[in-house]
């Protein structure tokens, strides 16, 4: 069995997202989706989820493509979480390109294209643009 894994917010679940874990669950037969915790993103990235982690956990669970929700805690448990899941692929957009290439003696690493029109930034954006 082929395993993949992939790191995110996945907060304002959009068809960025769903695109991007179906192409992710395409490089192999069992997906694993490591999701920020609440902590993890204040903490680390200065970022609140408008969802908190069990939500967002529950809504990835609910999509075909993933097969398991782990939590992500820190920025260094890459390593340890290809290591503990005996993952093939290691699955980020490209908009992280060559930043987990170190994760190469590990596995394979692929960086798959993000969909441009799309993002949980441009959601907020284009909301607080909009007259109330």
């Amino acid at each position: 069995m082929r395993r993949v894994i992939t790191y995110g917010t996945f907060d304002l679940l959009h068809y960025g997202h769903i695109n991007l874990l179906k192409r992710a669950k395409q490089q192999g037969d069992y997906l694993i989706v490591a999701l920020s915790t609440d902590e993890f993103n204040w903490n680390s990235k200065q970022k609140k989820s408008y969802f908190t982690y069990e939500v967002r956990k529950e809504m990835l669970e609910a999509i075909r493509y993933v097969d398991m929700v782990i939590p992500e805690e820190n920025w260094e448990q890459k390593k340890t979480d290809v290591e503990k899941y005996d993952i093939d692929v290691f699955v980020m957009g490209n908009d992280w390109e060559g930043k987990f290439d170190f994760l190469k003696d590990q596995c394979e690493v692929v960086y798959l294209p993000r969909t441009p029109e799309i993002s949980t930034t441009k959601i907020k954006e284009d909301l607080n643009d909009k007259p109330v």
